[in-house]
């Protein structure tokens, strides 16, 4: 057997979006090992990208399960490192910045091997947000930085980055571009019945920002109640969990207008999303999505990493305004993007070459 080249590690469904743009293209290459962390457990978050997009099965599963940031991340510490010392990859692929990112990226620097971030580079300048301190903290101990965008590129030089630093496009735009003609067929079976391309909303909210501070959380509950329009809304576990705690679901149940559901598989999402007249989100990867499809994105944040987003002005930032939600909506424009914003879509080709090489 060949020496394994790659340790790939994912722990979240956005990870896995962006593993399915790299995974094919690497494994034409050389020998890729990937390894799930359990962050994301729940078959609507894990189980059925792996079968949506493709991806090969896990080698390894560490089953780390939910908890507080540390719990994850010193339980990912503790069950990875066994597993990279034994395999000795010649690089660690990481994806983005959840708390899988930064354990892995901690694991493979203690031992001395070498890591690869693709997305790398981004920056929010808000260090009160747990994912900015996990991408800051990779980027610094990373031999290759893979960037989806100039600006990405830019951050890490005033940073003082500059070894090892490849501008590749955006891994997400590939499989974005790959699945659109699936998503809009699920959403003519799926959702057409019911609502009108066009005439909806979609509301996505996770961040601990929004979900661990209850006067900020009850802020969005009084937004979304005083919409008029039909409003699609998948809920996070985490989302849910809270909103039962301060005893809010049943509030937003009550909501004509909404429908809340759980939380969607990749096609089903990027459907609804693609035939949206408007989406309000605090994930990064939903309003990088909205802006390439033209979709106006409200973003419930005070700043964001992706800058071209708000920049091309298809993404208003609403901060602590979150009541101010029925407004931006009227307000918010479609997003005019340049075709080559982030990259061709042959960016997780340009990944696989690089780390192959």
């Amino acid at each position: 057997m060949p020496p394994i080249q790659v340790v790939t590690v994912v722990g979240a469904r956005p990870q896995l979006v962006k593993a399915a743009a790299v995974c094919g293209a690497l494994r034409r290459r050389c020998q890729e090992v990937l390894v799930h962390t359990g962050q994301h457990y729940d078959p609507e978050l894990s189980e059925v990208f792996f079968r949506e997009l493709g991806l090969p099965p896990v080698d390894h599963w560490l089953g780390v399960g939910s908890g507080t940031h540390a719990e994850q991340t010193a339980r990912i510490l503790v069950r990875l490192e066994p597993l990279l010392s034994r395999l000795r990859p010649r690089w660690v692929v990481l994806y983005g910045d959840t708390n899988s990112t930064l354990a892995a990226a901690l694991t493979a620097a203690k031992l001395a091997l070498p890591v690869a971030h693709v997305e790398a580079g981004l920056r929010c300048y808000d260090q009160r947000e747990p994912e900015e301190v996990n991408r800051v903290l990779t980027d610094h101990v990373s031999a290759l930085l893979l960037c989806p965008t100039p600006h990405a590129v830019e951050n890490l030089r005033r940073e003082g980055i500059t070894r090892g630093v490849h501008l590749t496009g955006d891994v997400m735009k590939d499989v974005l571009e790959l699945q659109m003609p699936r998503a809009r067929a699920r959403f003519q079976e799926q959702w057409s019945r019911e609502l009108e391309p066009g005439g909806f909303g979609l509301v996505t909210l996770h961040r601990a920002g929004n979900t661990d501070e209850p006067a900020r959380l009850e802020a969005v509950v009084s937004a979304l109640e005083g919409l008029v329009e039909p409003v699609v809304f998948p809920v996070h576990p985490r989302t849910r969990a809270a909103l039962e705690r301060h005893g809010w679901w049943e509030r937003l149940r009550r909501v004509a207008t909404l429908r809340c559901t759980p939380p969607l598989g990749y096609l089903d999402f990027l459907g609804l999303l693609a035939s949206a007249r408007w989406v309000a989100t605090d994930s990064g990867g939903v309003q990088k999505e909205a802006y390439l499809l033209g979709v106006p994105c409200v973003t419930l944040r005070d700043r964001t990493e992706w800058v071209e987003t708000v920049e091309g002005g298809g993404n208003r930032l609403l901060g602590d305004r979150v009541r101010d939600l029925p407004l931006a909506i009227r307000e918010v424009r479609r997003s005019c993007a340049p075709a080559d914003q982030y990259g061709d879509g042959r960016a997780g080709e340009r990944v696989a070459e690089i780390l192959a090489t």
